[in-house]
């Protein structure tokens, strides 16, 4: 053994025991170790997880859980899945990360395999980053492009009530929560909110000093509030008649959420934005810039990222897509979702009931929401409240029916105790 190989293997030897060491610990030994870590912009964790089989995650402690949010709508094969760990592995193996001086055929691939399932037009192009809010930050400097004339400048952005695009500067400028944006004040982009779903309204916003609409088909972290197809249709009309560009954040709903690779189609906009369940867990990021018309607005050294596009990121995302694609989930995930909500609907205490595929939301008929994840979590499941009143479920796309019966079994004494 070569001298080179016995201090790789005793500095892999090194990391994994320093981690199989902290898995000894107690979930409240590693909770305080972790409050004088790490900095709490999340809270205090709400455990500590060392395992995830499917769809199901244990913690420090041994208890099991099933995962009814996948880590917010990004596991899209549940954990650990034996496919999407395979193709990681062995992209690692041969080549994890070159810059963005060069390219690599996993970045090609997933790029042409991402413009096909969109059915982009010819000219279409796409940019990897890392994450959503990276994705739309590309998307917002995209849009900036769309600048107007001298006499008439296109100054202005639309966006929707409830939005949420994402944390950094310009991501955050177009979320809608006040308490986001308030501390970080004043952010860079002149935004109008309007009523989500109010064709009327958008259509009085948009004008010729309007550079972009940003519009989630479907406002994940406001509680699962469906657009209707009608709405995104006269969206794209109206943007295209009055010369501005039609963003769609799909970034919680794209890669199969709903039940479709992406809740926006078939209408095609300017440009779109995934991340999510594109990597399966992976960090990716992706946006897609639709016809020659709008591939020309960014151009070299007006955008960049050292680890967008990375070999390893991209073969994650060719997993997920041809999985997804090989075992039919979609049809499934369209099914499981109905029945879903469905049997929630019949649930005392549920009132309404919305969501597509497996992205879910219901509404309490009382304000006790945390409370019933807390009760939740305490009997094994993993949910999410947006609000007061309403829970929502992400579940991997894998999750079968009798795993989502466990849930709704339990459903009805959770509220009780919540």
């Amino acid at each position: 053994m070569s001298e080179q190989s016995t201090h790789t293997n005793s500095a892999t030897d090194v990391a994994i025991d320093e981690v199989a060491q902290l898995t000894q610990l107690s979930s409240a030994a590693l909770s305080e170790r972790y409050s004088t870590s790490l900095l709490g912009v999340f809270g205090t964790p709400q455990r500590v997880l060392v395992r995830g089989a499917g769809c199901h995650v244990w913690d420090a402690d041994g208890n099991q859980y099933l995962d009814l949010l996948g880590g917010i709508a990004v596991n899209t094969l549940g954990h650990a899945n034996p496919l999407l760990t395979s193709v990681i592995t062995s992209q690692l193996a041969t080549l994890g990360h070159v810059s963005n001086f060069f390219t690599s055929p996993s970045q090609i691939a997933l790029a042409e395999k991402l413009l096909e399932i969109s059915a982009a037009p010819a000219g279409s192009k796409v940019f990897f980053a890392n994450s959503g809010t990276e994705a739309n930050e590309a998307a917002l400097k995209l849009t900036r492009r769309n600048a107007g004339t001298d006499q008439t400048p296109r100054t202005r952005v639309i966006a929707l009530e409830h939005a949420f695009h994402g944390r950094t500067l310009g991501a955050l400028s177009l979320t809608y929560k006040e308490k986001y944006r308030a501390p970080f004040a004043p952010l860079p982009e002149n935004v109008t909110w309007i009523p989500a779903g109010d064709i009327e309204a958008l259509r009085e916003a948009v004008d010729e000093t309007v550079s972009a609409v940003f519009i989630e088909p479907i406002q994940g972290e406001a509680g699962v509030k469906m657009l209707s197809a009608q709405y995104l249709q006269a969206a794209r009309d109206i943007t295209r008649k009055a010369g501005a560009l039609l963003v769609f954040d799909e970034v919680q709903t794209g890669m199969g959420r709903t039940g479709a690779f992406f809740a926006s189609a078939p209408v095609i906009p300017d440009v779109m934005t995934l991340a999510k369940g594109l990597g399966g867990g992976f960090p990716i990021g992706a946006m897609i810039v639709f016809g020659e018309e709008n591939t020309g607005r960014l151009t070299p050294g007006d955008h960049g990222t050292t680890f967008g596009g990375n070999p390893v990121a991209c073969a994650a995302g060719l997993a997920v897509i041809h999985t997804i694609e090989s075992q039919n989930l979609l049809k499934q995930v369209r099914e499981n979702g109905q029945w879903l909500r469905q049997q929630l609907a019949g649930i005392t205490g549920v009132g309404q009931v919305r969501g597509a595929g497996m992205l879910t939301a219901f509404e309490l008929t009382e304000a006790n929401a945390p409370a019933l994840v807390t009760a939740a979590l305490d009997a094994g499941f993993i949910i999410n409240a947006t609000d007061e009143f309403t829970i929502r479920l992400a579940p991997p796309l894998v999750i079968t029916q009798e795993q989502l019966g466990s849930f709704l079994q339990a459903l009805p004494q959770l509220i009780a105790a919540a």
